[in-house]
């Protein structure tokens, strides 16, 4: 589709020579060409013109997808941040589901509303044509309707979790018409990817949802169908009225559906100290040049973890080496002490997770503190992990080495860096790549052992296994530069084609990373997943005597903390009815499954998941001639609640902030500082009415005053303002300050809970 007029312009800042845009390298220097597919979107928005050329830069190549003919340029940044783009910018956590605003175009007098440019939009990247026939570089991917017929029950299933993760996170954002937007939802093999974000008139709920899901019923897979019908009727009679709850349930059916298929997990690391590093302060597990192999079914393999481990140290001549080492031991005495003959739960296992992270960064920050090692001269390392348990693959990251998902189809990086650029971004300050512009662009703001546990927010995350994957480990040795994104077409999708192995890609990207940066040591890990469904079944339709019985809690994949840093969250991961799919003399497990878990009571059970802003906000449903009872709002206490006492804020408490004293007066709105006596000013400030928040230290100035670590678990949905971080997000108050406005002991729930989970209760 390529014209042979166009010219695209090397990236390399040093050269930038016009090549024709259908070389892969360029003719002067011979860097990668990079071909920056982008989609066109905002206020009139139109198809243009094949062929014509923008700003003399965005070439179009059809409908509304641009390519960016001279990427070694800044692309256009707004003055402000506008109401349109923020949205983009706090979903910058769910990568690879949401585009990020990439350039904006200024308004004109032909065109007077606001245009931008989407990088990371479900566009076929430059070379899947050699290796996929069904794949077109620089066209858009399939709607999510039109290749669901094709999909396996699981396939289906996946697609719909994702559907039902993303839901209250764009349903904070004001963005969940997007959702219910046939043309937005595009998929990537197993992957749900949205092309552009649709702003929701008035707020929707998931009677609508299920309302959508229902077009695809009569071409739902034999295997899940009832299921999806009965789930469909259940949110349509808000039987299942939160994420919670759908989130619950299509998990236990995947739990199900995954036991007739068969894993297989290769693990491979490699570390190298580099061409100019005195010493290797990076590490790994298993041991360098390992090459590992596991056939697994739905448990774990009797003798040994499915786990890769990546650590970077910093610290320098201080002791990088040592604590990244010291990381590296601690985590997997953690995870030698999980049990080997039954699945865990998911929940169970992201807090195993979770406290193996916080038990690496304890034995790390004791050893700086029995050394006396103070600010920079305090070592730490960064982490990044992967932890199979089919049929899910689970990843703990802090830092910023990385984590990439390369399919046949396209490679994503997965986690985000714990940098100050990325917090810009997240905060809806900046876009990343004008965030990457400022001063300490790349410092970070967490990593192991450098600060006590209470302020370490791992990320976690699960990936659900449906299709032959590989997750590349990496510190930035190889990352910097996007090395990985240059080069794995080259050595990654050989290993999923079957024409390389494991050994060789491994060395070969060490060799990557020296040759072509070469600044730092260089550490890697690959877990290559294939996924293939058993030639004999074992799954068999559940008995009815199972409809008034719950499954077993070790089957339930509930939780999920998604691809948010600074929310200790996640993330990181979709015609109408036909009499056919309603089949007489035979009772689909799906269906008992739903019946057990609504007489069961599970169907309220607390999932912790989302990124920092995850409260739900239901409303009336979009079509005003339908007739539904009104959605249940999560209560608050009354504004005149007695507030709380000194004795109320133990650590671990959770308390309720209100907006009047108790003698009704208003009053300004609270500040959290950065940290007691902050100076310089506060960055955490406005903290809305509603807001839940949860003690997690306390401590004394001089003055006896006492002062309060707090975490906030969640804020009232559409009231975060710009000052305020997320969320999730920490900092200090004095009791006195707040104690008249704000009341304890009081009950929660989820959605009120937020980011400090269910697991205890005030």
């Amino acid at each position: 589709m390529h014209r042979p007029e166009v010219t695209l312009y090397c990236a390399n800042s040093l050269c930038q020579a016009p090549n024709p845009v259908s070389h892969r390298f360029c003719q002067t220097c011979r860097s990668p060409l990079v071909k920056q597919y982008l989609w066109l979107a905002g206020a009139g928005s139109s198809a243009g013109q094949a062929g014509s050329l923008i700003r003399d830069r965005y070439w179009c190549q059809q409908d509304r997808v641009y390519l960016d003919t001279k990427p070694a340029l800044l692309p256009e940044f707004p003055e402000a941040v506008s109401e349109t783009v923020e949205p983009y910018l706090r979903l910058v956590g769910l990568q690879p589901h949401m585009p990020q605003v990439y350039a904006v175009l200024p308004a004109t007098p032909d065109t007077p509303g606001e245009r931008y440019w989407l990088e990371k939009a479900p566009i076929y990247p430059a070379g899947v044509g050699k290796h996929e026939a069904a794949m077109t570089e620089g066209t858009v991917m399939p709607e999510l309707a039109a290749v669901w017929q094709y999909a396996s029950g699981l396939r289906q299933l996946n697609w719909l979790r994702q559907l039902a993760h993303l839901w209250p996170v764009c349903q904070s954002e004001q963005v969940e018409q997007t959702l219910l937007t046939p043309t937005c939802l595009r998929v990537e093999g197993g992957l749900v990817r949205v092309l552009e974000l649709h702003r929701s008139a008035t707020a929707l709920s998931l009677v609508e949802l299920g309302q959508f899901w229902q077009h695809w019923l009569p071409e739902a897979h034999p295997e899940v169908a009832d299921f999806l019908t009965q789930l469909c009727h259940q949110l349509l009679t808000q039987q299942i009225t939160t994420a919670d709850g759908l989130l619950s349930v299509l998990d236990q059916a995947i739990s199900i559906v995954s036991q007739s298929y068969q894993y297989q997990i290769q693990i491979a690391t490699l570390t190298d100290q580099g061409p100019t590093r005195q010493r290797n302060e990076d590490a790994c597990a298993p041991e360098s040049g390992s090459v590992l192999t596991f056939d697994l079914g739905t448990g774990r393999s009797p003798l040994e973890l499915p786990a890769a481990i990546v650590c970077d140290g910093i610290g320098g001549h201080e002791g990088g080496n040592i604590a990244s080492n010291l990381a590296i031991a601690t985590l997997r005495q953690q995870l030698q002490a999980l049990p080997r003959d039954i699945p865990i739960a998911a929940s169970d296992l992201i807090h195993q997770l979770d406290a193996a992270a916080v038990a690496a960064n304890d034995a790390i920050a004791q050893r700086n503190d029995t050394e006396h090692r103070q600010e920079r001269q305090r070592m730490g390392t960064t982490l990044v992990m992967a932890l199979v348990q089919p049929p899910e693959l689970f990843l703990t990251h802090v830092g910023d080495s990385r984590a990439y998902r390369i399919t046949a189809s396209g490679c994503h990086q997965i986690t985000l860096d714990d940098d100050l650029a990325t917090r810009e971004t997240r905060l809806g300050y900046a876009l990343y790549r004008e965030a990457l512009r400022q001063p300490s662009a790349g410092s970070l703001v967490q990593a192991l052992g450098m600060n006590s546990s209470t302020l370490l927010r791992p990320t976690i995350q699960r990936y659900l296994l449906d299709e032959d994957c590989i997750f590349l480990l990496c510190s930035d040795g190889l990352s910097d530069n996007d090395r990985v994104e240059q080069s794995w077409q080259s050595y990654l999708l050989p290993l999923l084609q079957g024409t390389t192995d494991m050994g060789t890609v491994a060395h070969q990207l060490v060799a990557i990373a020296n040759q072509q940066n070469g600044h730092d040591n260089v550490t890697i890990g690959l877990v290559y997943c294939r996924v293939q469904p058993s030639l004999s079944p074992t799954v068999a339709p559940l008995p009815a005597t199972l409809a008034t019985q719950a499954p077993p809690a070790t089957a339930i994949a509930a939780t999920q903390l998604p691809a948010d840093p600074d929310a200790r969250s996640s993330l990181r991961t979709q015609n109408f009815t036909d009499p056919k799919l309603l089949r007489s003399g035979r009772v689909s497990p799906f269906v008992v499954l739903l019946a057990a878990i609504g007489l069961g009571g599970l169907l309220t059970t607390a999932f912790l998941y989302g990124l920092s802003f995850l409260e739900t906000a239901q409303a009336p449903t979009l079509n005003p001639a339908t007739s539904n009872p009104p959605p249940v709002v999560p209560s608050v206490p009354p504004l005149n609640s007695t507030p709380a006492s000194p004795a109320a804020f133990a650590i671990g408490t959770r308390v309720l902030v209100n907006r009047t004293t108790p003698a009704g007066e208003g009053i300004p709105p609270i500040t959290l500082l950065s940290s007691p006596i902050a100076d310089p000013p506060p960055d955490l400030t406005n903290l809305p009415v509603g807001s839940v928040l949860e003690i997690v230290s306390q401590q004394q100035d001089e003055a006896n005053q006492r002062w309060l670590g707090v975490k906030i678990c969640s804020v009232p949905p559409g009231t975060r303002p710009p000052e305020l971080a997320a969320s999730g997000d920490r900092g200090w108050i004095t009791e006195t300050a707040i104690a008249p406005f704000v009341t304890a002991n009081v009950s929660l729930t989820s959605t009120q809970l937020g980011q400090c989970g269910a697991e205890r209760r005030n």
